[in-house]
């Protein structure tokens, strides 16, 4: 089943969304590429049952049992990034923040989500700029001037970063912030789901279930 849905969910963002597909898999390099880390790991050093594959080095050998386990891992691991990348490539953050206001999610929480959202690209914006300039500088030209230069890249982007956030706090404050953030909310046509969007939505939900009774004991070997 969470394979079943990272491919539904691939499917609708390249083909619906319309996100270009080199772009989507090299944003789905990184998932996969721990993905099938935790897969090896778990086959290898995991799980009991008959063995399947022996390696024939310290006595590591694929089980059955760690065979299944890993790749169930595997699968949800991608049908979970799938379904957040969904999120992440189709909806604007200030809309999703917006409806969790709607959710009657706690406002510290979405005051939270959104200052954290905000200091990631602050922090990769001040990491690349340094990064960049040490490199002009020639901090990467061997490994030992390269571990150098890392060392000193993350201690300075802490104290700068540090002091980006007490600069964004003053400019806050000094725009009338009274310890809580307004976002802009869609307009009810737009938040609308459509009757026939929810009746698909709702098919979707009792297929997977349907799956999911069919599929509890399955196992791949």
């Amino acid at each position: 089943v969470p394979l079943l849905i990272t491919l539904f969910m691939s499917f609708v963002i390249i083909f619906q969304a319309k996100i270009p597909w080199k772009f989507y898999l090299k944003f789905l390099a990184i998932p996969f590429l721990f993905g099938c880390i935790t897969f090896v790991f778990m086959a290898l050093f995991f799980g009991v049952g008959a063995h399947i594959l022996d390696l024939g080095v310290f006595n590591l050998a694929v089980t059955e049992d760690g065979f299944n386990l890993g790749l169930l891992i595997f699968a949800r691991v991608m049908g979970g990034f799938t379904c957040m990348a969904f999120l992440a490539l189709t909806i604007p953050m200030t809309e999703l923040f917006g409806e969790l206001e709607r959710f009657k999610i706690p406002q510290i929480v979405t005051e939270l989500a959104m200052l954290m959202y905000r200091y990631i690209f602050l922090f990769l914006d001040e990491g690349i700029n340094m990064y960049h300039a040490q490199e002009t500088r020639l901090g990467y030209s061997s490994y030992k001037q390269s571990f150098k230069s890392m060392g000193m890249l993350g201690s300075n982007l802490f104290i700068r970063t540090w002091i980006k956030g007490e600069q964004s706090q003053i400019a806050m404050e000094s725009r009338c912030y009274n310890g809580s953030m307004r976002t802009l909310k869609a307009p009810e046509s737009i938040r609308s789901i459509g009757t026939r969007n929810l009746a698909l939505l709702v098919s979707f939900e009792v297929i997977l279930l349907i799956c999911v009774y069919f599929t509890w004991n399955m196992r791949i070997i």
